[in-house]
């Protein structure tokens, strides 16, 4: 439940569209909700929506498919959808068998249920990719974005090996209130490109390189001490974590651009 869908609940109350008891009901599983499944229980979070703006997502990699699919349908009942990253092919299969409204974005690796409401507006959110072996990160990024209601604009392959790509292709990124980058081996577009936007760039190191990368270790190094002041670095591969930041910061981007200049 987000905060308009309880004003709405509230307010059909104050004007005796909706009864008492109905609302009741409503909020009887609230603020969490337990689903059962082999094993013990998850505790679905129902509120964190309300309380922070970003719903509970499922992180899928270490579930199984069934309680993947029970996790998703039970945050999704509101009305608000839901999002599992990290799902392997197989067990999306499964998943999708359970739950026929779901979807499978395979490159990104999300399983999703869409929203039946808008969520809060956003500015734009550029998702800037360095390499093709980078695209599952940078995808999952997108998807995420895009579920929490920010519109995405990618650019793809655009890493410093031939950085006259990136150049070429920045004028497509006018208008965006925050940039993901997304890079492995050493880990060096996102200083690039903070070194020539005027917006928060989120840095997204990933395990992508050759043994002396140290599953992305060096690529994460490389961002933490960038010569590029502000650049935001998050966890090893964590596209889901980036987009969630970049939304925070797209959702206040757009407030700003809505509000009247004296």
């Amino acid at each position: 439940m987000d905060r308009q869908q309880l004003l709405d609940l509230l307010r059909g109350v104050e004007e005796r569209r909706v009864t008492v008891e109905a609302a009741v009901e409503r909020l009887r599983e609230l603020p969490f909700q337990e689903v059962p499944h082999q094993g013990g229980a998850t505790l679905v979070d129902h509120h964190r929506e309300l309380r922070t703006g970003i719903p509970e997502v499922v992180f899928g990699e270490a579930k199984t498919a069934t309680q993947i699919a029970q996790i998703l349908v039970a945050l999704a009942r509101l009305g608000n959808g839901a999002l599992a990253t990290r799902v392997t092919p197989d067990k999306a299969a499964l998943v999708l068998g359970q739950v026929p409204e779901a979807e499978y974005l395979e490159v990104a690796r999300v399983v999703r249920i869409a929203p039946q409401a808008p969520r809060p507006a956003a500015a734009p959110v550029g998702v800037i990719c360095a390499g093709t072996s980078d695209l599952p990160v940078a995808e999952e990024a997108a998807a995420t974005c895009q579920f929490l209601g920010a519109p995405v604009l990618s650019l793809s392959d655009v890493g410093v090996a031939g950085v006259h790509r990136l150049l070429a292709r920045l004028p497509e990124l006018e208008g965006v209130g925050v940039l993901v980058v997304v890079a492995g081996m050493e880990g060096a577009l996102p200083t690039a490109v903070a070194g020539l936007a005027r917006v928060p760039v989120i840095a997204v190191p990933t395990s992508v390189g050759y043994g002396v990368g140290f599953g992305g270790l060096v690529a994460l190094a490389s961002m933490l001490t960038s010569c590029a002041p502000g650049i935001t670095t998050v966890n090893i591969d964590n596209g889901f974590g980036a987009a969630v930041a970049a939304v925070r910061i797209a959702r206040l981007a757009h407030l700003a651009q809505a509000e009247p200049r004296s």
